[in-house]
């Protein structure tokens, strides 16, 4: 059976836990509340994912887990929520309301690992979730309890204290293996090993580190290292717990064995947040006593003592990652250094090369993998965003400029990958700084407009287009004009006021061609100008219009677009009477808009295939394609647009389906539909089904 959820695949062999395995499986069935607590290093997110997958058949709506360790910012913990769960919502709603209607009905268990940085948020989150839907259950894992109402905890301890049968000496042993084909738990060095998983407390994490060890050194060597006094100089404190004292000194010992180009290596790369590839690494990190050059050996040797783990992504590229304690470590390293700040600085300014970068190839073949690019790394965006916006607790932003010209340049992230709310909250942030009439801020006020029209917000769309037109026409402004002036013929459209929306986006373009603008909001203009006129009843030219627009989309290897010029196609080939054509185009149109996580988009294509499944004989498939688009309407805003043209296929197939079924009949397809989510419905949509075949019709828009 397919599994549904995120959870990763393990790449090492889980050893041990047996007895707290069970008493996890027992908690997850008995509790909807259940945490793992204990130090760091101790195995708490190995052993919740294990449980996790274990209970995988038991939650049919999916286990999914939430990774926190690299989150920092409260204001941003319902988003990555949503994140994870692969929630997107297109409306002005906030995203803790977004997630409490959306998992109200759901059957899942989600897993909150690391939470360390914002346990009161977390705790709170978890509280009303849990309130608000029945069916979910929580599985949690970090240093302290929530303390949330009907918490059941299992304090995870360190392995139990070694003999040569022992599960640290087992663990030891298979991670020795790894790096020493052919290592093995003999007479011989049995006492040595024994003594050694003893001396670190049976802590997972000091043990895999010590097994790293034996690629230089024999297990009596490892062992007489821990004797040395080098850990008291490493932040070990001799009054803390044991365990505490031993993942410092394991963590402090392999730091001890590093080169000093390696710790300084480690202490700088503790600025980024989640995976951070090579190149990111080698700009952000090159410097004094660090050559650029240098950087690509120094991770490979951090990679081989795991102080790195490394893993390959969707987009291709080879990230590295830091276990939280191990960053934790580097990032006291490098505040002793006095080298935060400026590290800080230069971390934000890769991303903004990165930011601008996308932006750029956004309009070109290798549109997927910016989208792709961008979504692996979000967590360094946001902490980019953050440290534009916010600066630091010692100083404000050094240029709020920066920080409004990157939360701008993004638009193809808020927009085109679905991500509008969030869009929103930096773009908010952003108009909030130092006001001024900067090209980034009139970038920041177009953008703002279009995000919240989207969302169906058209009161602030509309003011702040309007001002942003007004300082752009004050400051001669043109780019910022232009968009403007777009942007407010959008709003026109999905307000049903289709002669000035002609009018509008028909200024805007030529506005575009006077300064030489050619992009992907470009070539929507002319898809939006092909719906107004349309609408009007100029069919022709809309079809003229749209194959122009999927002409140069082909030319430039533009698909976020496309889809769109394809919707408008599809129709229009529904209406000449041509359904093969119509299936075939919003077909394409759904699968590019479902791949770049636009709702807007993807929800129209569905109403279209809803009408064209009716029109081919199968009123139930096209009813319960309408429920789904009902349910997707809801994290889209006003329901299409509040417009009665573009809820023109949504009232025929209604009417149709209603007299094929009859009242009952099509309010419990509806139902069916509504149980369906956006995965779902697409292969629902684009799947085969008996046709019933009908005369053609032509039809009149």
């Amino acid at each position: 059976m397919e599994t549904v959820g995120n959870l990763p695949t393990e790449l090492t062999s889980f050893v041990g836990r047996t007895s707290e395995l069970a008493e996890l499986d027992v908690l997850l069935a008995q509790s909807r509340l259940s945490t793992l607590t204990g130090a760091g290093g101790v195995g708490k997110t190995r052993l919740a994912l294990c449980a996790a997958r274990r209970a995988q058949d038991r939650f049919p709506d999916g286990v999914w887990l939430v990774e926190l360790s690299g989150l920092g910012d409260a204001s941003l913990l319902d988003h990555a929520v949503a994140e994870a769960l692969r929630l997107a919502d297109h409306t002005t709603r906030s995203p803790r309301a977004v997630l409490t209607e959306r998992l109200a009905d759901r059957e899942m268990l989600l897993v909150l690992d690391g939470y360390d940085r914002l346990p009161a948020e977390v705790a709170g989150l978890a509280a009303e979730l849990l309130r608000r839907a029945p069916g979910l259950r929580v599985l949690a894992a970090g240093r302290r309890p929530l303390g949330v109402t009907g918490e059941r905890l299992l304090p995870l301890e360190p392995l139990p204290a070694p003999d040569a049968d022992s599960d640290a000496v087992r663990l030891f042993a298979e991670r020795a293996a790894a790096v020493l084909p052919g290592f093995t738990v003999t007479a011989a060095n049995s006492g040595p090993v024994v003594e050694l998983c003893g001396r670190l407390d049976g802590l997972p994490l000091a043990l895999e580190l010590a097994a790293v060890r034996l690629r230089a050194l024999s297990v009596e060597q490892v062992l007489d290292r821990l004797d040395d006094p080098f850990r008291l100089l490493t932040g070990g404190d001799p009054t803390a717990p044991a365990r505490h004292r031993a993942l410092r000194t394991a963590i402090g010992w392999s730091h001890e064995l590093c080169t000093p180009g390696q710790r300084l290596l480690w202490a700088r790369l503790s600025v980024f947040a989640g995976r951070f590839d090579l190149d990111a690494a080698e700009y952000v990190c090159a410097g004094p006593d660090l050559a650029a050059e240098d950087i690509v050996e120094t991770v490979s040797a951090l990679v081989d003592q795991s102080v790195l783990g490394r893993e390959e992504g969707a987009d291709g590229l080879v990230r590295y990652r830091m276990l939280e304690t191990v960053r934790e470590y580097g990032a006291g390293w490098l505040a002793a250094l006095g080298d935060d700040e400026r590290m800080r600085r230069r971390h934000r300014d890769w991303y903004l090369g990165l930011a601008t970068w996308c932006e750029l190839d956004w309009f070109s073949p290798r549109q997927s993998e910016v989208a792709a690019r961008v979504e692996a790394d979000l967590p360094n965006l946001r902490l980019a965003l953050e440290f534009s916006l916010d600066g630091t607790a010692d100083r404000p932003p050094e240029d709020p400029a920066i920080g409004q010209y990157l939360a701008a340049t993004m638009w193809f992230c808020w927009v085109g990958c679905g991500r509008l709310a969030e869009g929103r909250h930096w773009l908010e942030r952003a108009l909030d700084l130092a006001d001024g009439r900067s090209e980034a801020r009139a970038k920041v006020m177009w953008v703002y407009g279009y995000v919240t029209l989207l969302q169906g917000d058209s009161v602030a769309a509309l003011e702040v287009l309007q001002r942003c037109r007004a300082e752009a026409e004050a400051a001669d402004n043109g780019t910022a004009l232009a968009y403007a002036v777009h942007r407010l013929g959008c709003l026109a459209l999905v307000s049903d006021d289709m002669p000035r929306a002609e009018r509008y986006i028909g200024d805007a373009l030529l506005r575009y061609r006077r300064i030489g603008e050619l992009n992907s909001n470009v070539l929507m203009a002319q898809v939006e100008l092909a719906m107004a006129v349309a609408f009007q009843g100029d069919l022709e030219q809309a079809v003229a219009l749209a194959t122009e627009a999927r002409t140069i989309c082909h030319d430039h290897g533009e698909r976020w677009t496309l889809a769109y010029a394809l919707y408008v196609l599809g129709y229009a080939a529904w209406l000449g009477g041509d359904r093969v054509q119509a299936r075939q185009l919003a077909e394409e149109s759904l699968a590019i808009d479902h791949a770049f996580h636009d709702l807007v988009g993807a929800v129209l294509a569905l109403e279209l295939l809803a009408l064209i499944t009716e029109d081919e004989g199968a009123p139930h498939d096209a009813a319960v394609l309408q429920g789904a688009a009902g349910r997707l309407w809801a994290s889209v805003g006003l329901r299409l647009f509040g417009s009665r043209y573009f809820n023109a296929p949504h009232t025929l197939c209604e009417a149709r389906v209603r007299a094929a079924l009859g009242d009952d009949a099509y309010a419990a397809a509806l139902r069916e539909g509504e149980r369906l989510g956006l995965d779902e419905a697409v292969r629902r949509a684009t799947g085969q089904r008996p046709v019933r075949v009908r005369a053609p019709e032509v039809r009149a828009p």
